[in-house]
């Protein structure tokens, strides 16, 4: 199975990031990151997800994408995380995650905007059908999770377990050595019912997120 592709910046890279109107059911109102351009640097941002189970830590990848690392730390700053659940976990032959972000009780919805698609999609050629084939998305990493190509909103993953997936879905992060045996706490108790994809057994609450 392909790995991830190496990283090569992209010549617009940053240079205008747009967060357009999505059709989500806002329970928690927030405003949009501000249009246009984003610096990389710095490169990496640290983050901490205070959970019911401890601290997770992150290295945001703002060197590969700027414009999600921006949405999320708009979103962190302005507490859209804080109490809500991290409701969905999956753990297959084909990799394990933990489904985030979503503000509604069940894990679904979204903070209103939406933005495009960034490492690894903007590796490919538009079109190229290696899009639709799998690479190995490395445990430890942090991704958008999305209903389709440049809908990425507040939704993301924490991969617990090397996973076969589609190379479209943003990469904008890395899981502490830490903060991966706070997770892996959090899923050797499994899913409700004993099946693949589920709410895990003990609920997982955000119960804040600090940048820095």
């Amino acid at each position: 199975m392909p790995a991830l592709p190496a990283f090569a910046p992209p010549p617009d890279l940053g240079a205008n990031c747009q967060y357009p109107s999505a059709p989500d059911t806002v329970v928690k109102p927030v405003s949009p990151p501000p249009s246009g351009r984003v610096s990389t640097d710095p490169p990496q941002i640290p983050a901490t997800l205070s959970t019911n189970f401890g601290d997770i830590g992150i290295q945001l990848t703002n060197y590969e994408s700027p414009c999600t690392v921006n949405s999320f730390v708009s979103l962190a700053k302005q507490q859209f995380f804080d109490n809500t659940q991290c409701a969905r976990l999956i753990d297959s032959t084909d990799g394990g995650s933990l489904l985030c972000g979503g503000p509604e009780s069940d894990g679904s919805g979204g903070p209103g905007y939406q933005f495009a698609d960034e490492y690894p999609t903007d590796q490919y050629p538009a079109g190229d059908p290696a899009l639709r084939a799998t690479v190995i998305y490395p445990r430890g990493t942090v991704i958008m999770a999305t209903d389709g190509p440049d809908t990425n909103g507040s939704q993301f993953s924490l991969v617990f377990r090397d996973s076969e997936l589609a190379p479209q879905s943003t990469v904008f992060g890395t899981i502490t050595e830490a903060g991966l045996a706070v997770l892996d706490k959090i899923t050797q108790a499994g899913i409700a019912g004993n099946r693949q994809s589920g709410a895990p057994t003990n609920p997982v609450t955000i119960n804040s997120v600090r940048i820095g």
